[in-house]
């Protein structure tokens, strides 16, 4: 059969990124919306899906076999077997004595998978699309990417609780039933990227020995650790770092407020109105914010809208303060607020997204840009697992204003980068 060269990137870049962003909604949106009605609390909560994100945090440890071993293509098709696989896990366990475990044993698989798949998925994309082309898709796969977590939270979360009416007696059943249908969805995927991803000329096989890894890998981190001048090397990545901390607070304990009931201190959202307010309606925004923030980034580069960035990102989690003094009931209401917040978080999440696209650049970019996903998703995840104790000892309110007075930490790390004023802009020749 004769190896597909090149194709159009819509055909491929839309699905790839779809398939990168629902493993990871899965693991840290709707597993925090499943071990709610599965009886834990939000301490809980947030310490066992902080843990979640580790594979994301260490994933430049193996980053190098996929650099250094096979193609980027054949490691996509690989872990995306391996993410249905653990789908199929997590809907057989829900239903036994021991679910609690298999499921946490499916979600670090999916998690460790989904990492992987991360790694390779971001490599063929910066070998197959120049510099022009990775900016200017850097919208579109993020808004492939955010449409994955609208299905997460806008389809899956809702079916689920539309089958729970169906079968009042076992909430896990009807759990099970979603993550059997996704598990399917995934293998649908797995077999059309098998026939539609293109073998690009610059995805090279390697059949690379042990030996020849280490050293590799040897010359990977030290190419790393030289890439800047050692304070532009800090800075950047105390960017990475730091850039999403008041997200990595607000991330679960936001899902928990909008569903926990009244008496609580939540809103008491059904499953079906978070489904159609923050799992579509702020999605939507979310999306927008992407597509919008990718188009000016291509236009102008990075360092044109760096601080209207910074400012989307931050200031609309405001939103979440007014609706915890005020505890609205109308969803017209509520759905505004977290599409304002949502597409300020789509909107700045691009200039983190291009940012490590250009810290990557050069040798070993797969590796290096796998190092600055891991860097930011520590910054994510850590936080985010003492959210919920947080929430538990001040309250949704007091938690919120918290959230907002932290947001200075990511207007002053975005003060300490240095970016080329052309990254990202079309070239003129």
């Amino acid at each position: 059969m004769k190896q597909v060269k090149t194709r159009n990137p819509w055909v491929w870049v839309p699905t790839l990124y779809m398939a990168e962003g629902l493993p990871n909604v899965i693991v840290t949106s709707v597993a925090v919306v499943l071990y709610m009605q599965m009886g834990l609390t939000d301490t809980e909560i947030g310490l066992y899906t902080g843990w979640l994100g580790l594979p994301w945090i260490i994933k430049p440890l193996w980053s190098p076999f996929v650099d250094l071993y096979k193609t980027k293509r054949w490691w996509v098709l690989l872990t995306q077997l391996l993410l249905g696989s653990s789908l199929a896990g997590i809907a057989f366990t829900l239903n036994t004595d021991f679910w609690f475990q298999g499921t946490m044993f499916c979600f670090f698989l999916m998690a460790f998978s989904s990492a992987t798949h991360d790694i390779a998925a971001d490599g063929y994309y910066m070998l197959e699309l120049d510099e022009h082309k990775q900016a200017w898709f850097v919208g579109i796969r993020n808004t492939f990417y955010r449409l994955a977590v609208i299905f997460g939270n806008g389809v899956l979360v809702p079916v689920a609780g539309l089958l729970q009416k169906v079968y009042p007696d076992s909430n896990a059943f009807a759990w099970s039933l979603v993550f059997y249908a996704t598990a399917a969805l995934f293998l649908a995927i797995w077999l059309y990227h098998s026939y539609i991803m293109p073998h690009a000329d610059a995805d090279v096989r390697h059949n690379t020995s042990a030996i020849e890894i280490a050293k590799g890998l040897k010359k990977m981190l030290i190419a790393f650790i030289h890439k800047m001048p050692w304070r532009a090397m800090l800075a950047a990545i105390i960017f990475i770092l730091f850039y999403r901390f008041p997200e990595a607070l607000l991330n679960a304990m936001s899902k928990t407020f909008l569903t926990r009931p009244q008496e609580d201190g939540g809103l008491g959202l059904t499953l079906a109105q978070f489904g159609l307010s923050y799992g579509t309606v702020g999605l939507i925004g979310l999306l927008l914010g992407g597509i919008v923030g990718g188009w000016l980034a291509s236009r102008d580069g990075l360092k044109r809208w760096l601080w209207p960035m910074v400012c989307a990102i931050t200031l609309p989690d405001i939103v979440y303060v007014w609706m915890s003094l005020s505890m609205p009931s109308n969803m017209l209401l509520i759905s505004t607020c977290i599409f304002i917040e949502q597409f300020g978080y789509g909107l700045g999440f691009t200039a983190l997204t291009l940012y490590m696209l250009y810290f990557s650049m050069g040798e070993f970019k797969t590796s290096h840009y796998a190092i600055c996903t891991g860097i930011s998703y520590l910054g994510l995840q850590v936080p985010a697992m003492f959210s919920g104790y947080l929430k538990d000892s001040v309250g949704y309110s007091t938690f919120f204003i918290i959230v907002m007075a932290l947001c200075s930490v990511t207007f002053l790390v975005a003060a300490c980068i240095k970016i080329d004023p052309s990254f990202g802009k079309k070239s003129n020749q």
